[in-house]
């Protein structure tokens, strides 16, 4: 009993913060989500699958200017060289783990937005995070772009907008209302405590709105322990993930979670079953690559294209599918020059990709230069808010001036 502290109740409930909750945040099991759906994936409706890379992942290694004789001196060992990255073009290339991406490119379903970033950046995890994450670029806001999103066009159902992963990230907490978290797994509550709540979730309709919140918190864990039980075996694509309570906050550390391919098939399973979520929030983590970085960013890279083109593969097929955008993103990219420990460190602006069928294939923004750097850093060229207003308006059939406090430039990528 005393391991279920009041921060492990929040996150197991699928509650990222006193925002979420208060905005009424809610739990659901994988099967919950899927009886939601229509049984058949055919809907018009564009949806939205926002991938976080946690950590700050480097995008000179990602989006390569391999043929930049300014990138070999800056790197160095850490350097790939022309004939070892996957050519796009403009001298630059994918890193040489991005195999299915480079396809998606060749056919044109690959767009790639440079030099992203915001005014003054941040070099902090946490506040670069918050910063992307509320899309305000002159300080993290109360309430996340989705969740305001979620304000304005997703009424009383929080099925619109979905986490799936241990907590709901503040990107889907909105003033008013927030998404609902999938989570994949988590530790059983005692039989006892299971019964308590169970009862306690059983409030009166006349009841004061507090308890009647209090109440529907408790119910939300129930479900969660009902649906999952014990915590998934180690071996499931790192999903089990650490056991002390703030590395389990994924939606907030610089470390997200390791188990993309199971979170995907969440999303997968849900959409080839027609439920009407319109926006999904799945997390890679990891990026943090002070040291030791070309073996360890590699790999990564490998995973997520990996899993995003077997993701692409399995959803293309429906009709639904055919309408899928996904957005890949990080809180910041890595300093040009390498360090001491074959790494980088903390930086700035790096590359967007906005990948599936919509997607207008090809460069967007202009690549940052090597030469003009602002403090050792990379200036940006590109707002983060034009790649959100872009898929506010083409995805999500939303006016993004009313969620981006007036922000409406778009990009040309759907």
């Amino acid at each position: 009993m005393d391991t279920w502290t009041r921060r492990r109740f929040l996150i197991t409930s699928g509650v990222a913060g006193g925002v979420a909750l208060a905005a009424g945040a809610t739990a659901w099991g994988v099967d919950e989500l899927l009886a939601t759906g229509s049984g058949a994936a055919d809907s018009d409706a564009a949806t939205l699958v926002l991938v976080t890379l946690y950590g700050g992942n480097d995008g000179l290694n990602t989006l390569v200017p391999a043929a930049d004789s300014h990138y070999q001196s800056l790197r160095g060992d850490l350097a790939y060289s022309a004939d070892e990255v996957l050519p796009l073009g403009d001298g630059l290339g994918l890193n040489p783990g991005m195999k299915r991406m480079k396809e998606l490119w060749d056919d044109k379903q690959l767009a790639v937005v440079r030099g992203v970033s915001y005014p003054k950046p941040d070099h902090s995890h946490f506040r670069s995070m918050a910063i992307w994450q509320t899309a305000s670029p002159s300080g993290p806001l109360p309430s996340g772009w989705l969740g305001r999103w979620l304000d304005h066009e997703g009424g009383a159902n929080p099925l619109m907008g979905v986490s799936v992963g241990a907590t709901l990230p503040p990107l889907m907490a909105g003033e008013r209302t927030a998404g609902a978290a999938v989570r994949l797994g988590g530790a059983k509550l005692p039989d006892a405590w299971q019964r308590t709540c169970t009862e306690l979730a059983h409030i009166d309709d006349d009841a004061h709105p507090l308890l009647k919140r209090a109440g529907a918190s408790l119910a939300d864990l129930t479900k969660v322990t009902s649906a999952f039980g014990g915590a998934p075996d180690a071996d499931q694509d790192g999903a089990g993930g650490p056991s002390d309570d703030d590395a389990t906050n994924d939606a907030s550390s610089a470390g997200g979670q390791s188990g993309l391919g199971m979170q995907l098939d969440v999303v997968a399973r849900a959409i080839t079953s027609g439920v009407p979520t319109r926006a999904y929030s799945v997390s890679l983590g990891g990026f943090d690559t002070h040291a030791a970085e070309k073996t360890t960013q590699s790999r990564l890279l490998g995973q997520l294209d990996h899993e995003l083109g077997a993701f692409l593969d399995r959803v293309r097929k429906t009709k639904a599918g055919q309408k899928v955008v996904v957005a890949v993103y990080s809180e910041f990219g890595r300093r040009p020059k390498a360090n001491a420990n074959q790494g980088t460190d903390h930086g700035t602006a790096g590359p967007v990709f906005l990948l599936g069928a919509p997607v207008k294939g090809g460069f967007y923004g202009d690549q940052p230069s090597l030469t003009d750097l602002t403090d050792d850093d990379l200036r940006a060229t590109t707002d983060f808010r034009d790649v959100y207003a872009t898929l506010l308006r083409d995805v999500l059939d939303t006016d993004p001036a009313k969620i981006l406090d007036g922000h409406d430039t778009t990009l040309a990528f759907l």
